[in-house]
């Protein structure tokens, strides 16, 4: 496979925000160097609110991008070390949601609705706002619709011009659940084996709700760059099990699908007890 994933732990989620801002911006600046735009999926639970804390604070305390003249973990940053390195160009992202539940953009439940509450709500109003697809919720009542129409707005996004096999997103931010699933990928799910959708529908989700889309495993692994993030003492054992065991959990099957694109940002309470190599933050 090639090398490993990365797996970055630091003492708290306020040390782990600033490294984890650095490295969005060098994955931005790596997207728009390709194609003038920077194309990132995200999915919910508490991953929103740690990216207000890392995207969020003014430059002068988010900035931890001293390390940026190291291209270890990044490709094509090497613009990243001028006057705009530590610059969120939101006016430049496409946001994309790696899963989404077959609720109202509203709804309690609705990624969208927590991104927005957490992030995109919070942005200055002087600051050009980022292109976001949500759902279509014209198609609740079909899960399988739902999961076409998302596709369709990947491929008016990534296949407007060609016809490609899978969508590159420049960087997936994914959070890992109790379970090791990630997205709406669940262990032992048939949806793992799923190899041509670029999105899918879940109609039984073990993790209520249970009615949901999802982006396939495929295309998860064919990102530019992938990024966990897992914080807490809760997600211990889990843990040992990706980096220590396997198992066939999504979580390990991203790693094993992205080797060295993919890097994890953690807590030291989460990983503590955890026998994987961990390695110091640099770009």
């Amino acid at each position: 496979m090639g090398k490993q994933a990365n797996l970055y732990s630091f003492a708290s989620v306020a040390t782990l925000a600033p490294a984890l801002r650095a490295y969005i911006i060098a994955c931005q600046e790596a997207g728009l160097q390709r194609h003038g735009v920077f194309k990132v999926g995200v999915s919910g639970g508490s991953l929103p609110k740690t990216l207000a804390q890392a995207l969020l604070p003014a430059p002068a305390t988010g900035g931890d991008n001293n390390n940026n003249n190291n291209n270890n973990d990044n490709d094509n940053t090497d613009n990243d070390n001028n006057s705009s390195s530590d610059t969120i160009k939101w006016d430049k992202w496409e946001i994309f949601f790696a899963d989404e539940r077959a609720v109202p953009l509203d709804h309690e439940d609705s990624n969208y609705a927590l991104l927005k509450a957490e992030l995109l709500d919070k942005l200055p109003a002087d600051v050009a706002q980022p292109l976001v697809h949500p759902i279509d919720v014209q198609h609740l009542d079909d899960t399988q619709e739902l999961a076409d129409q998302y596709e369709q707005a990947l491929v008016r996004s990534f296949a407007s011009r060609d016809s490609v096999k899978l969508p590159i997103f420049d960087l997936l931010l994914l959070g890992c659940g109790p379970d090791g699933h990630t997205c709406s990928l669940f262990p032992g799910h048939e949806l793992l084996r799923e190899t041509s959708a670029w999105v899918a529908p879940i109609e039984d989700s073990p993790k209520p709700p249970p009615r949901r889309i999802t982006l396939t495993l495929p295309v998860v692994t064919h990102s530019v760059r992938v990024a966990f993030v897992a914080t807490g003492a809760g997600k211990q054992g889990i843990m040992k099990e990706i980096f220590e065991e396997g198992k066939g959990l999504p979580c390990a099957l991203v790693n094993e699908g992205t080797g060295e694109r993919c890097s994890w940002f953690v807590d030291n309470a989460a990983v503590e007890g955890v026998s994987y190599p961990k390695r110091p933050f640099s770009l």
